[in-house]
């Protein structure tokens, strides 16, 4: 009876500790739910697996040998964000953490070590700090304005044309025959903590395409 609270407790409180962190933490920003599912299915069965492995060094032989059949699976399917797989690592090594501490009775550790991982995700995710840059390509008509004389009305030119605060462009390919460059845009990226809840695009949302300014000012996805 006594097993069976403890691993009751244990498994409420990983399963509470992951929930946690998937909801408030990782959802708001994306409102993504493509991974949620992943996440909390591989939590939860990697949990037990370690659960029933009481043993300390075999526990941590097969969290090492998950990572590593998980990773070389990884080449083989479509490539992930590396905001979801940092996730998904957290996901995987949480319960390896919480299981070898409960084998070790060390409840006030197992307390810590949660707080620990969720207080640094909410760090890094709330923007407390950061400045976020990201990273976008533009194909571009004006080409007399990649000039380097021309920097400064190139830049005013994008940020009027996208409405981002870009701080760096770097010029790409050139094609004379079309008179059109590719630019690498880098820009503060717009955090909101908080949207009303919309249906999730089934493709890429606007900023994750790649843009293609045309001369009237309108921009079009390809």
């Amino acid at each position: 009876m006594e097993n069976f609270t403890i691993f009751g407790f244990s498994f409420l409180l990983n399963g509470l500790v992951a929930f946690l962190i998937i909801r408030a933490i990782y959802y708001p920003v994306k409102r993504d739910k493509e991974y949620v599912l992943t996440f909390l299915t591989f939590n939860t069965l990697i949990f037990l697996i370690a659960h029933l492995l009481q043993g300390v060094n075999v526990t941590i032989g097969l969290g090492l040998s998950m990572f590593a059949i998980f990773r070389m699976l990884r080449y083989r399917t479509d490539p992930i964000p590396t905001r979801e797989m940092t996730y998904l690592f957290v996901m995987m090594a949480l319960p390896f953490v919480n299981a070898i501490l409960v084998a070790q009775g060390n409840y006030a550790g197992l307390l810590i070590a949660d707080a620990l991982v969720v207080a640094v995700l909410l760090l890094v995710e709330k923007g407390w700090g950061f400045q976020y840059v990201s990273h976008k390509t533009v194909t571009y008509e004006r080409i007399e304005l990649i000039k380097p004389e021309n920097h400064q009305a190139l830049m005013d030119d994008l940020r009027a044309r996208t409405g981002l605060d870009i701080t760096r462009c770097e010029v790409g390919k050139l094609d004379f025959l079309r008179d059109v460059a590719e630019i690498k845009i880098d820009y503060v990226e717009l955090r909101a903590q908080s949207q009303p809840a919309t249906k999730a695009a089934p493709h890429k949302t606007l900023f994750e395409q790649e843009w293609r300014v045309a001369p009237d000012n309108q921009f079009t996805k390809h």
